[in-house]
């Protein structure tokens, strides 16, 4: 590896082995090595999170008229990792009004991210 190529290394979680995986690139940033993966799904993972880590985001909103003042919610998919403050900044506003059902969208194409906010509780 030449002095300006670098390596990141990322604990894959996309099945229950947990590799280490070593992502090396050169020094325009270009992914030249993935090392440590036991399955192509490790690879792959690795190179996503090195290019544009993506999270799956859970919190809570304020609800009223039900048994707890909170309501547990989840995105429908993951969001780029870069724009979760943001995402929670919206969710933070939400005020909403019981019943929901688990999987009720909660606010929709959050942030312009084609990803919704959804229910995962029934209150």
């Amino acid at each position: 590896m030449s002095e300006r190529s670098s390596e990141r290394k990322f604990t894959c979680i996309m099945c229950p082995l947990g590799c280490e995986v070593t992502v090396k690139n050169d020094a325009g940033g270009t992914i030249t090595e993935v090392l440590g993966n036991k399955c192509k799904k490790g690879e792959t993972y690795a190179r996503d999170e090195f290019t544009r880590p993506m999270r799956v985001l859970t919190s809570t909103v304020s609800i009223d008229g039900a048994q707890f003042s909170r309501l547990p919610v989840r995105t429908s998919s993951a969001v780029p990792k870069d724009r979760i403050f943001k995402c929670m900044g919206e969710i933070e506003k939400i005020k909403i009004k019981a019943p929901v059902k688990a999987g009720d969208i909660i606010l929709k194409d959050i942030l312009g991210l084609n990803v919704d906010l959804i229910a995962t509780r029934d209150l």
